[in-house]
């Protein structure tokens, strides 16, 4: 399985963090700090993927405890299908894993793309429509991506993963207070 994480310098240390667990973690460091950096970023890191089965991550995530042997368990059950593994619905609590329509997917602190996704999105990507209204909108264009091919994809509770507290390096006006309702670290 291939890991590929989206950073910025400044956040250099938290990869190291996930380096801790992922020893073969691969980084798309953002090289152009403008308006469309997160998202050109984000395609570059499609671009990586190619083909093959990833494991998205952004640099803010906090990852749990044996997280490579809980996401590769998680996977398996569902290995043709897009998997979130960061979510804040409150039916993660009620309901916990599920279908959800593409048009509601939105978060991109982790999830995981089956072969031949990412080389798929890219191309979606690279003349989205909307990217002028949402210049970093990496999870709009995803949900656009998955609306229109009526695509579902899997909400796997609880979260592998949870949201730093943190400023946003896209918006610092985002809340820092995005994290999971389900996220055990252990």
């Amino acid at each position: 399985m291939r890991y590929i994480v989206q950073c910025v310098e400044e956040r250099m240390e938290w990869v190291k963090e996930m380096q801790e667990q992922i020893p073969h973690l691969e980084i798309c460091t953002d090289t152009t700090r403008n308006k469309y950096s997160a998202y050109a970023t984000f395609l570059r890191c499609l671009e990586m993927g190619g083909n093959e089965p990833v494991v998205h991550l952004e640099d803010d995530a906090i990852l749990c405890e044996n997280f490579i042997e809980k996401i590769e368990a998680a996977i398996a059950q569902h290995p043709l299908n897009v998997i979130q593994f960061f979510s804040m619905r409150k039916d993660d609590l009620t309901i916990g894993s599920r279908w959800q329509a593409g048009a509601k997917y939105m978060m991109n602190q982790c999830f995981y793309s089956p072969k031949n996704f990412d080389a798929l999105l890219l191309e979606y990507g690279k003349s989205w429509s909307r990217l002028e209204q949402h210049p970093n909108g990496t999870d709009e264009m995803m949900a656009d991506f998955l609306k229109e091919r009526k695509a579902r994809y899997w909400n796997h509770v609880p979260n592998l993963v949870d949201h730093r507290v943190a400023k946003s390096m896209i918006d610092p006006r985002r809340s820092s207070k995005r994290q999971s309702k389900t996220f055990d670290q252990a």
